[in-house]
């Protein structure tokens, strides 16, 4: 993916990953206050033992044998009750910086270039919208628990053997460098391993949506078979990653549990077979061996949590690297009201990429006001990029484009695409209400008269009236309960509810009924009125009312004029025309083919 930051270390990434934690800080505060209380009652679990079995068992003490079980209760009690409250308090913050970042990454996302998504998977980004944010939720609060819970208790537990005896508590000071490097060994492999998970959890997404958007094509051409090979190589790639992390941890844990089993039996060994079970007495050393078993458990739990953390640590990666990228340049400094709708394109040159050469090479057109002037040429001869270029989808490399006789390039973005409505062949519509979708983005206020009145005008109201919820009915995703002709007169009402002088149409009746194409045309002659129309013209039939016709062939202009004009002038236009209405027989086929794509 282009832009790409340079790679971090894992420890700034998790840095970053508790900073972000960190701005919700009162709540983290008490969330440690109660790791700090449950793991006190760890080591002070293991200190009520030398008391017990000294002052219960050894001496008979009334008075130990009435405060050990009340005090044991106690601690059962405070271990109860700051456990509720890290855990409540940790999930809060947790929720809420997924929260956060699952909101800045959309932010982002809405913010990016239209050569972002030209370049990205939409399965990639989902992943990381769902599946990549889910496992850094784990590393800020889960493990980061696990770290502050755990190593509190350790240290703690660590303390008292050491006050027990300094001399056994030597043991375990050397065992911990070693169990240090082995998790420091694992914790590379389970970074790879999860970048790899995360990247394949993508594709599964990609495959599975690409699946979903065209089943009908798969059944169709029966591509069932295919769909099932194609999924089944990326379902069974990540399950083998799966399993190989798995594997590294499954056999990380029980190396570190025997090289600490190793230690304590040594201890037990020098405890009762030297000269130190002297002196020790029964309660201190029961003391320090339950100690030293229950610091098993912290740091059994510590080990178990690096495969989370490096999942998180890989995830936070792909998260930052999206949040830090560059959004949409937006360095235009003066704003229009409304557009009088004057368009010129001066030198204007365009590549996409600089081994594929110019899309447009030199293009100079002068567009007035309230013209509706129509482009025309076979399949990639820059109709589409001329046009994608007014909205500043693509940023230019060569000349430049005016509005009013003011550069693009200067004004602001919100300002400039204000000024411009769409309507397209492929309709976007959103799992909304009829309603919703007429009145999108920044029509949102508008009231019921004016979303009536302008699906009245783009001949959508006689077939929205008539459904049970009118213009509450949902559409589903992308239309799909609607009708293709229905979809396209509701973008037609969108368009019009805009109400923008320059108005872009890629030809909206191809492919319709008769009936619903009289429906889009007398729509459509509604909304050019008194518009600034760039038309993309496929059916050279609805173009022939057009102002001015523009004929591009491989990114250069070679005819301009009106229908009768170019007809006149029996050029490309008129041989384009007379091939769409058989009027002349095609002499070579390689050439209708070409010509006639547009």
């Amino acid at each position: 993916m282009a832009g790409k930051s340079q790679p971090v270390s894992g420890i700034g990434v998790y840095r970053r990953l508790l900073r972000e934690s960190l701005q919700h800080w009162p709540y983290l505060l008490l969330a440690i206050v109660g790791m700090t209380l449950t793991a006190a009652t760890q080591p002070a679990m293991a200190a009520l033992m030398k008391p017990l079995l000294n002052g219960g068992f050894v001496e008979r003490d009334m008075h130990a044998i009435t405060w050990i079980p009340l005090a044991l209760v106690g601690l059962y009690f405070v271990r109860g009750v700051a456990s509720y409250v890290s855990a409540y308090f940790m999930a809060f913050v947790g929720t809420r910086v997924v929260m956060d970042l699952r909101e800045r990454m959309f932010d982002r996302l809405l913010h990016m270039p239209v050569t972002f998504f030209d370049n990205a998977s939409s399965g990639e980004l989902l992943a990381k919208l769902t599946y990549n944010v889910e496992q850094v939720a784990g590393a800020s609060t889960s493990s980061f628990t696990i770290l502050v819970r755990d190593s509190i208790t350790a240290i703690g537990l660590m303390i008292w053997v050491v006050y027990l005896s300094w001399q056994l508590s030597l043991v375990f000071l050397v065992l911990i460098p070693v169990i240090a490097l082995i998790v420091k060994s694992v914790s590379g492999v389970f970074r790879r391993l999860s970048h790899g998970i995360q990247d394949v959890v993508g594709e599964v997404t990609h495959v599975s949506e690409e699946m979903i958007e065209g089943h009908r094509v798969v059944k169709l051409f029966g591509g069932i078979d295919y769909e099932t090979r194609r999924f089944g190589e990326v379902n069974h790639r990540s399950r083998w990653l799966q399993l190989r992390s798995t594997a590294a941890q499954a056999a990380s844990l029980p190396v570190m549990e025997f090289i600490a089993s190793i230690g304590i039996a040594f201890i037990i060994y020098l405890a009762t077979s030297g000269t130190l079970l002297e002196s020790m007495n029964v309660g201190s050393f029961v003391s320090f061996v339950t100690a030293v078993l229950m610091l098993m458990e912290p740091l059994r739990r510590l080990a178990q949590i690096n495969p989370t953390l490096q999942k998180g640590i890989a995830a936070g990666e792909t998260i930052f690297e999206l949040i830090d990228m560059p959004p949409e340049r937006d360095s235009g400094t003066r704003r229009l009201e409304r557009a009088a709708g004057r368009i010129e394109y001066r030198n204007v040159s365009f590549r996409y990429d600089a081994h594929k050469g110019d899309v447009l090479k030199g293009i100079d057109l002068h567009i007035a006001p309230g013209e509706t002037v129509a482009l025309v040429g076979r399949s990639g001869s820059g109709k589409s990029t001329l046009v994608n270029l007014l909205p500043r989808f693509y940023e230019l490399e060569q000349g430049e484009i005016l509005l009013d006789g003011i550069p693009i390039g200067e004004l602001v973005l919100d300002s400039l695409r204000q000024q411009i409505t769409y309507v397209g062949q492929q309709v976007t519509l959103f799992n909304d209400t009829i309603a919703a979708n007429i009145a999108y983005g920044a029509q949102g206020g508008a009231s019921r008269e004016r979303i009536i009145e302008a699906a009245r005008a783009a001949h959508a109201w006689e077939f929205i009236e008539q459904l049970p919820s009118g213009l509450d009915t949902l559409v589903g995703e992308n239309g799909v309960l609607l009708s293709g002709g229905q979809r396209q007169r509701l973008a037609i009402a969108r368009a019009l509810l805009k109400d923008a002088p320059i108005l872009i149409l890629d030809e909206a009746t191809s492919a319709l009924d008769t009936e619903s194409e009289r429906h889009i045309q007398a729509a459509l002659e509604v909304l050019v009125r008194g518009r600034t129309t760039l038309v993309i013209a496929h059916r050279l039939s609805t173009i022939e009312s057009a102002d001015r016709i523009v004929v591009m062939h491989q990114g250069e202009i070679v005819e301009i004029g009106n229908h009768r004009e170019l007809i006149a002038r029996d050029g490309v236009y008129a041989r384009l025309h007379r091939m769409q209405f058989r009027d002349e027989p095609v002499s070579d086929p390689t050439e209708a083919g070409q010509d006639a794509a547009g």
